[in-house]
């Protein structure tokens, strides 16, 4: 397994949210998609991050070329308060 994280600040998390939901709606068959959460920084102000799981690193990338996952993300960095921090995890051990 393989999870990719987008930290990011925002003053906008309702419309990120919209945005998310609609993302997520749209695109039902994202190559080795598992599931994805936002998550509220409880002590940074306007800091969340999405944690996105996949099956493999191969079909994040590929979900990531998709022409649907760049737009997605476009209009993500026009919600957010300065770049987005990508990183990128392979699952070693789940408990």
């Amino acid at each position: 397994m393989f999870i990719q994280t987008i930290g990011y600040t925002t003053s906008k998390p309702d419309e990120i949210r919209a945005l998310s939901e609609a993302f997520d709606r749209d695109n039902p068959d994202a190559p080795g998609f598992r599931s994805a959460k936002v998550l509220k920084d409880r002590d940074r102000e306007n800091a969340f991050m999405i944690v996105a799981e996949f099956d493999s690193y191969e079909l994040a990338m590929e979900n990531s070329a998709r022409p649907e996952t760049d737009a997605f993300a476009k209009r993500l960095g026009e919600l957010i308060d300065g770049p987005p921090e990508y990183r990128n995890f392979d699952v070693l051990s789940e408990m």
